[in-house]
């Protein structure tokens, strides 16, 4: 399917910054639009319905601005809502998407109609998390404009389906727009997205190493430090199986080899900012996540912190020789 007519002209790849708790802010989203890729935060980085609305006003006079200087189009923003019956500012923050005309909403751990026609009442776009066919074809139902597949090695909320598999099972079904997520780190990856037939890459773990983040120093180092294999799949720290570094959670004092599911599920409490919004990341206490750092197997392609700029730059080199080259091979083997 072409990219939603949202984005056209507006980006400088087909990518997109997850919605990262704890590391998605207004100044990442802010930097990844300015510079040509679609920015997004979960609405729980705020721990109050007041201060969500403080960061949309935020963004949206930033963008404005900047195109207003600049002369060029930022590439729009969206935002992550919680749709589980445990998150009691699901209402409230949804009104207030509404209000500030969010570009796009990315609905996580259920899928709503009644969510899907409060965005398309105001023409803003409504993507869902999916880890399977089964949770895609609920989301189809309910009306999404777009699914974000969700593989084997992401970070955060995670599923374990390969990418390949997933794409195809998904595809044969559903012709809106599909974004891959999982181990997305470089150029090459977002082309191989799109070869694959996904219409953006979805990349979380790389903008945690970004100096825009919120993060402290110590998880990017965390980051840095970390292969694939200390990347643990486990339900124990929200009650859904999410990736968590190992090293966070044995300094939590949580054995990574205990797979025993936390017993209730409650994104009220464990995605809760409790915290003023202007405190330092260190000083943070955030229910259920705030000392356990998540984080894909994309760690392996991680070997600094940059800035979105130069991330982007690099990003997008990458990007345009990976395509150039499967121009090449798609002349020299048409030519056998």
């Amino acid at each position: 399917m072409p990219i939603p007519a949202l984005f056209a002209n507006r980006l400088r790849l087909p990518a997109m910054a997850a919605p990262m708790f704890l590391a998605s802010g207004t100044e990442l989203v802010i930097e990844t639009c300015k510079s040509g890729i679609a920015g997004t935060f979960p609405a729980l980085n705020q721990r109050t319905s007041e201060g969500f609305e403080q960061w949309l006003q935020e963004i949206t006079q930033a963008l404005s601005d900047y195109e207003e200087t600049s002369g060029k189009q930022a590439a729009p923003y969206g935002v992550n809502l919680i749709v589980h019956k445990s998150n009691p500012r699901l209402a409230a923050d949804l009104e207030l998407c509404v209000k500030y005309k969010v570009p796009f909403v990315i609905t996580s751990l259920g899928a709503a109609a009644e969510v899907v026609e409060r965005v398309h009442s105001y023409g803003g776009l409504v993507f869902h998390d999916v880890i399977n066919a089964r949770f895609a074809r609920k989301a189809q139902a309910a009306g999404v404009d777009g699914l974000v597949c969700v593989t084997g090695g992401a970070g955060g909320h995670a599923g374990t389906r390969n990418p390949f598999a997933l794409l195809a099972e998904v595809r044969a079904f559903f012709d809106g727009t599909i974004l891959l997520a999982g181990c997305i780190s470089s150029g090459q990856d977002i082309a191989a997205a799109q070869m694959m037939g996904a219409d953006f890459a979805y990349m979380g773990t790389r903008f945690i190493n970004t100096h825009e983040s919120l993060v402290s120093d110590e998880y990017r180092q965390m980051i840095i430090e970390s292969s694939p294999d200390d990347i643990i799949y486990t339900p124990k720290v929200s009650g859904v199986h999410a990736s968590f570094m190992r090293a966070s959670m044995e300094a939590a004092g949580i054995d990574p080899t205990d797979m025993r599911p936390k017993e209730v599920v409650d994104y009220g409490n464990d995605l809760s900012v409790d915290a003023p919004s202007d405190a330092k990341p260190k000083e943070k206490k955030q229910g259920a996540w705030a000392d356990i750092w998540s984080a894909g197997q994309g760690v392996a392609a991680i070997h600094e912190v940059q800035s979105v700029a130069e991330l982007t730059e690099q990003l997008h080199q990458e990007y345009i020789e990976a395509c150039e080259r499967q121009v090449d091979l798609a002349h020299a083997f048409k030519e056998v």
